[in-house]
């Protein structure tokens, strides 16, 4: 197995540099594993190495779900994490990443885990100055936040630790809070291949999302999802239960080593609570699916896989993958146990074997990418990638704004 083998040629036209509106008028593409689809609702077109897929839209979603079947997204919110300012001085621009709070440096939560850019020129001791409206801010407007780079990020390009502390006064006459700071100065950070989208923010925002920010990218699957859509759902028998994992800005990032094997896992925090385990122990004792809302679902799911609990009865195991060497049908033990702000780097690839979920929903991923290798795990590489051919002979929309794929 090598990286090039999850490479594929994407034109530059079908990256969706907006997204569909209103949410769930994309399209969907259901790729079949098995020769036999579950659903006959339309014409499907037989894949080259095996398995079936069909053109449709994601309104039509349901037509692919059971009464009893279990649908798991991630809640997570995305943060105003992009921040522009200009260096102390110098007034050369400088653009900010936020990616995580390290208490473990300062317990006040002020010292911050970034990218900078330009890297080169932000050297421990810089300071950068944020105005109120951030990236389009006019020179009047107020400085609300300054950043201090305090020292470099080991292995990680561009990566630093930086202090930052609000300025000035809040709405209401008292000092600026640092959260109030930042959303004062702050963006939400699209990708970087999604140029031309000045629409609403919120858009990149799933409707399940939580209040708290948490994030520097969105679960895009669950992009696609309307109130209205879920609560059809939910009166068709389907559950719909979250759990939440903070998406890190490494999702972007391409697997560069010959050997996917030899790529290190970015590390990201994630929460399955006890209401999702047993929603999934009642799923798979009644004979339905585990359907994930997107890749971070899946690695929340997977990564609350204990391999030494004791097995529950039934024991719970994916759709085929029950003859697994290390599935819990084979070895009697393994369960999916409860998480709380736990972390992972799980890194799933053709040869994993899946615990816990029967069929994903997802978007189109980047070349060469982990998300790449992670859907190939569930289905087989030859046909993700006989999928993709489809895909893109039919002109659909690609990466975070696209469209959507249903692997069942």
């Amino acid at each position: 197995m090598r990286t090039d083998d999850f490479d594929y040629d994407l034109p530059d036209e079908l990256i969706a540099q907006a997204p569909a509106d209103p949410r769930d008028s994309c399209r969907l593409l259901v790729l079949h594993r098995d020769d036999e689809p579950l659903a006959t609702a339309s014409q499907t077109v037989p894949l080259r190495h095996g398995g079936s897929v069909e053109h449709r839209h994601f309104y039509d979603i349901a037509d692919y779900l059971e009464p009893g079947d279990l649908l798991v997204a991630n809640k997570t919110r995305v943060m105003p994490a992009r921040l522009v300012g200009h260096k102390a001085g110098t007034g050369g621009v400088a653009e900010t990443l936020l990616l995580k709070r390290r208490e473990d440096v300062d317990a006040l939560g002020h010292v911050w885990e970034c990218l900078v850019n330009p890297g080169r020129r932000l050297k421990p001791g810089a300071v950068i100055e944020y105005r109120a409206g951030g990236l389009h801010a006019p020179a009047s407007s107020p400085v609300v936040l300054t950043g201090t780079v305090v020292d470099f990020v080991p292995e990680s390009r561009g990566g630093r630790l930086v202090r930052f502390e609000p300025v000035g006064e809040g709405v209401d006459g008292r000092p600026r809070t640092l959260d109030e700071a930042i959303h004062a100065a702050g963006h939400v950070p699209l990708p970087p291949y999604i140029t031309q989208y000045e629409g609403d923010p919120e858009k990149y925002q799933t409707v399940y999302a939580m209040q708290e920010e948490h994030s520097a990218a969105a679960p895009t699957a669950g992009l696609h999802f309307t109130p209205e859509l879920i609560a059809s759902l939910e009166d068709k028998g389907i559950g719909f239960v979250t759990v939440e994992l903070e998406v890190g800005i490494d999702t972007f990032r391409l697997v560069e080593e010959d050997d996917p094997t030899q790529h290190v896992m970015h590390t990201e925090r994630y929460h399955v609570p006890a209401d999702v385990v047993e929603a999934v122990h009642a799923t798979k004792a009644a004979g339905h699916r585990v359907i994930a809302v997107g890749t971070t679902a899946v690695r929340s799911l997977e990564s609350a896989w204990d391999p030494d609990a004791p097995a529950s009865d039934p024991a719970v195991v994916a759709r085929r993958f029950e003859q697994a060497p290390d599935s819990a049908a084979v070895t009697g033990r393994g369960d999916i146990v409860p998480r709380e702000n736990a972390t992972t780097n799980l890194y799933l690839m053709p040869g994993s074997t899946y615990h816990v979920v029967d069929a994903l929903i997802t978007n189109f991923h980047v070349p060469r990418s982990t998300l790449m290798m992670l859907v190939s795990a569930l289905a087989t590489r030859d046909q993700i990638m006989d999928a993709y051919e489809q895909a893109i002979a039919e002109r659909y929309r690609f990466l975070s704004f696209g469209d959507a794929m249903f692997i069942e």
